[in-house]
């Protein structure tokens, strides 16, 4: 009996024991910083790869610790923008082993870090679709004041009076209804109503990189993602506080010959101010707050005064408003924006943070549609086709992420964008966008698996007596969605990527719409710096109320509603291959992409007699058919090593080819009435619509693009930077212009003629240059010259609209 209790208690003495044994342990910690700054990194992330659901977060303070089993282990550090860095480490019992980690930021081109493909950190290389991206230093070095100047060096991105086309997927709307989705920070940004981006109120003093998708991403950037993304990625605070104060001032140059110049004898002028401040509170805290003022003369003058016009020819033409004058002082443009960035970390629940980011702008400008001639009136608005704009924008943007340091991450991300716009011949216009967005990511590194998945409302509501013929000036978009990505990699050289979405749409009391959207990638290494990649993606982008409810009169000319105008589809495949490169201190890549990408309903803004009993002559939104785009897009970046001080060199090099045509151009897609009563009107198709339909090439597309951008980095202190831009002849306009000159003519000289087709057809081609050159005075203060448009070269990228002449500022900046 003794001997069985004995027994029986050594043997629970034993388990005991080997239990204890088992459980033994010890804690992991140290810190993280950046290898060159020495800043501490707060949210680097452990994983264990044993076991990959055991992990931590660095806290505010850039520390860490993880208690582990005794014993080697083996982990790996992640930050975004840094070099992962995996280590081994050895644990014993109840001991404290320490390690601090030291970051390498990636490298410049091969290994940058974006997010907007899969809306998660990939690098650049491995991306199964093509994409382009902006640095800082260019929109700083051109002296950008609006982010679209900057966008114009991305190889096939061109920018056409505030409309970006990517690869001639578009063509001209007067801004409405992008084709390409304008996000920043993931969010959208484009007007509930119109769908037009405003460039001026991205705030371009706070961005940490652009990143440009080419082709269709409506999978997970929804409707206006036909033709591709724009996403602004805004800069947070690093641990020493930063302040930035940006200031410029220039002029116009006089309009080359044959222009008139207008300024009488000036020069028009514009200033520019800039400032940014960013910290870190109390180590948790980031705060971000930047302001924007800008006073700018412009290029454009104001309109001379309308002839003057018999009351009979008037009442016969239907002209029944006043056409205003404008002096040069209502033609002053006058900007003040200011935004913030607020974001909470946590410090009780690690990987938690909340925040608000918001922007306010007030904007005294105007909108010129058309100039007064091709000749001595390139540089002066027509009678009755300027309109003065005062607007008044805000958004809010409220946001909870929480990332648990094992691979599972929740963001919910919400906005309200509020926009009104106060113009002239009552254009006005409100509209209030609500946006909200739920996301959950999972990444299973054993498995080297990453899933992305999410749900989106949002609401667009307008009031505008534009919009009434819908039966009210209230009308409203609604738009719910859920969608969701999986990247997978096999072998770690093969990246595939798949992913849907399906979407509804409702516009007032019309039937809703829905659509399922699919798209499909892949990336392979070959060899070390050498990747090809293959993608194809599904567009879909639903009419704006503009498009289907607008309803004004300018003078001869109208704008006429289509309630009927049907959603527009795209699908896009293309095959790329981008090959890096190091010879001695240069470094970069090559890339290669072919791209195919066909439109089904395309929506165009086409003129023609539409209601005569309102005006004679307008413009309407209508769906066209179908077309096809395809073409080669190549791109080259490079730059030097760091380490040499003396000497750099950084360059953006790109060409584009692209042939649009029209898949239709035979096909009715609608009939205009006559003047004349009792007449039959006309039946309208690409082919009696167009200018020039050899080989049905599309409206208002270029079919060579060239872009490059060249710094150069001389003596430590100075810098030389050479920016250059090639467009090819527009192959084709609306033959609408030859009426409208024709019937500008026959009012004559009651009526100032309309003159575009001869500068059309005599003008082969713009070749653009910009120069800029920099001395940075100390380790605080640089001072800049920049130049755009060197040789004054007068060009055009749509018909009736010219674009700058040569300008000249001087920048100052001080960063402390």
């Amino acid at each position: 009996m003794y001997l069985k209790r004995i027994l029986f208690v050594l043997s629970i003495l034993l388990l005991s024991n080997s239990i204890s044994i088992a459980q033994q342990t010890g804690v992991l910690k140290g810190q993280v910083r950046d290898a060159v700054s020495k800043e501490l990194l707060p949210g680097a992330t452990f994983q264990l790869l044993s076991n990959l659901a055991k992990g931590t977060v660095t806290d505010i303070d850039g520390n860490y610790s993880m208690v582990l089993d005794t014993g080697y282990h083996k982990l790996v550090c992640n930050y975004i923008g840094y070099v992962p860095d995996t280590f081994s480490i050895h644990i014993a019992a109840n001991a404290i082993a320490e390690k601090n980690i030291q970051l390498k930021v990636v490298g410049k081109f091969l290994e940058t870090i974006v997010v907007s493909s899969g809306k998660f950190d990939q690098k650049l290389e491995e991306m199964t679709v093509s994409m382009e991206v902006i640095k800082p230093a260019l929109i700083n070095n051109k002296n950008t004041t609006s982010v679209e100047t900057a966008l114009e060096q991305v190889p096939g991105l061109t920018i056409i009076d505030n409309d970006p086309q990517i690869r001639g997927g578009s063509g001209f709307t007067f801004g409405v209804g992008s084709r390409v989705a304008i996000v920043v920070d993931g969010i959208p940004l484009l007007s509930g109503d119109a769908g037009r981006p405003e460039w001026s109120y991205i705030p371009v003093e706070n961005i940490e990189q652009i990143e440009v998708i080419k082709g269709a991403s409506s999978v997970l950037y929804g409707s206006s993602a036909l033709s591709g993304v724009i996403n602004v990625r805004s800069a947070y605070p690093r641990s020493k506080p930063k302040t930035v104060i940006n200031y410029s001032v220039g002029n116009y140059s006089v309009p080359p010959s044959p222009a008139e110049n207008w300024y009488n004898k000036s020069l028009p002028a514009f200033t520019n101010l800039n400032f940014l401040h960013s910290r870190i509170v109390k180590n948790n805290l980031d705060v971000v707050v930047g302001a924007n003022v800008n006073v700018d003369q412009g290029y454009i003058g104001p309109p001379p005064p309308a002839p003057y016009m018999p009351v009979d020819l008037q009442n016969a033409l239907l002209i029944t408003d006043s056409i205003p004058t404008f002096s040069n002082q209502d033609m002053l443009k006058i900007r003040g924006r200011m935004n913030f960035n607020l974001r909470y970390r946590s410090k009780k629940i690690t990987g938690l943070n909340f925040g608000i980011n918001g922007n306010g702008m007030l904007n005294k400008t105007n909108m010129v549609f058309a100039w007064y001639n091709d000749s001595l009136g390139l540089y002066k608005g027509y009678p009755g086709a300027v309109f003065l704009e005062e607007q008044k924008i805000f958004n809010l943007d409220p946001f909870i992420k929480y990332n648990n340091g094992r691979g599972v991450s929740h963001s919910l991300t919400t906005r309200i964008f509020h926009t009104d716009n106060f113009i002239t011949n009552n254009q006005s216009n409100t509209g209030t966008l609500y946006y909200g967005e739920y996301q959950l990511q999972r990444n299973f590194k054993d498995l080297d698996f990453n899933f992305t998945g999410g749900v989106v409302g949002s609401m667009a509501t307008s009031y505008s007596q534009l919009y009434a013929s819908s039966g009210t000036p209230n009308n409203t978009i609604s738009n719910a969605s859920g969608y969701l990505q999986v990247d997978k990699k096999f072998w770690h050289i093969l990246n595939m990527s798949g992913g849907f979405r399906y979407e509804y749409f409702k516009m007032n009391t019309q039937q809703s719409v829905v659509a399922p959207i699919f798209r499909a990638g892949a990336s392979l290494q070959l060899f070390k710096g050498t990747f090809v990649r293959t993608s194809y993606g599904q567009g879909f982008r639903y009419p704006t109320i503009t498009e289907r409810f607008i309803s004004t009169k300018a003078g001869l000319f109208g704008v006429f509603p289509n309630p009927d105008l049907k959603p527009e589809t795209s699908k896009s495949f293309e095959v790329g291959l981008k090959q890096g490169f190091k010879i001695k201190g240069l470094m970069g890549y090559i890339d290669v992409a072919g791209f195919y990408q066909k439109y089904e309903n395309t929506i165009e803004y086409l003129f023609g007699v539409w209601d005569p009993a309102v005006s004679l002559v307008g413009f309407k939104f209508l769906n066209t058919g179908d077309s096809r785009v395809r073409g080669v897009d190549m791109s080259m970046v490079l730059s030097t090593n760091e380490s040499n001080k003396k000497f750099g060199v950084t360059a953006l090099l790109g060409y584009t080819y692209v042939e649009p045509v029209s898949l239709t151009p035979d096909s009715i897609y609608a009939t205009t009435k006559s003047i004349q009563p009792g007449q039959p009107g006309q039946q309208l198709s690409y082919k009696n619509s167009s200018m020039d339909t050899t080989d049905n090439i599309l409206k208002y597309r270029f079919k060579h693009m060239i872009k490059a951008d060249l710094e150069f980095k001389l003596f430590t202190k100075f810098g030389l930077g050479f920016s250059y831009r090639y467009y090819s002849r527009m192959q084709n306009i609306d033959k609408a212009f030859t009426e409208i000159e024709q019937l500008t003519h026959d009012a004559s000289p009651y009526l100032a003629e309309i003159k575009a087709v001869d500068y059309w057809k005599t003008h082969d081609g713009f070749h653009i240059f910009d120069a800029r050159a920099s001395f940075q005075m100390n380790e605080k203060q640089k001072l800049s010259l920049i130049c755009n448009n060197l040789l004054n070269t007068d060009y055009s990228l749509r018909p009736l609209k010219i674009e700058s002449p040569r300008t000249i500022a001087l920048q100052y900046v001080l960063t402390l």
